[in-house]
């Protein structure tokens, strides 16, 4: 069985290279526009693995990670944020929210997919 990744992020760009870089190392992939469509998918999806950004309409990533710890059954869902934010602060509070990792935008898609193989394990 394949791993199930769930990538959030507002932008379509974005959402469509991860989407090629991880269906080509044989994930599953799910997508969300943004922290509350993130919530959406997860009320009828169960990933491995969630990728998420933080700057996003509606809900950003901060309040998306905060929601899915606050579920007693994703307390233990890796959740790495791939971001362009570098800020010291604001790792830290990604990872005071919950967040498992840090990957800075533009990703190599290699690395990517190693954390995200290393956080499913």
């Amino acid at each position: 069985m394949s791993t199930t990744v769930l990538t959030v992020d507002d932008s379509r760009a974005m959402r469509d290279m991860l989407r090629h870089s991880l269906l080509a190392a044989g994930f599953r992939v799910l997508q969300a526009e943004d922290g509350l469509h993130g919530l959406e998918v997860l009320e009828t999806e169960r990933p491995d693995v969630i990728v998420t950004d933080i700057n996003m309409p509606r809900m950003d990533g901060f309040g998306f990670i905060e929601a899915v710890r606050r579920d007693e059954s994703r307390r233990s869902m890796p959740v790495l944020v791939l971001t362009t934010e570098v800020d010291a602060e604001k790792k830290n509070r990604a990872r005071a929210a919950g967040a498992t990792g840090w990957i800075v935008k533009p990703f190599d898609p290699i690395k990517l997919v190693e954390a995200i193989r290393r956080v499913a394990a």
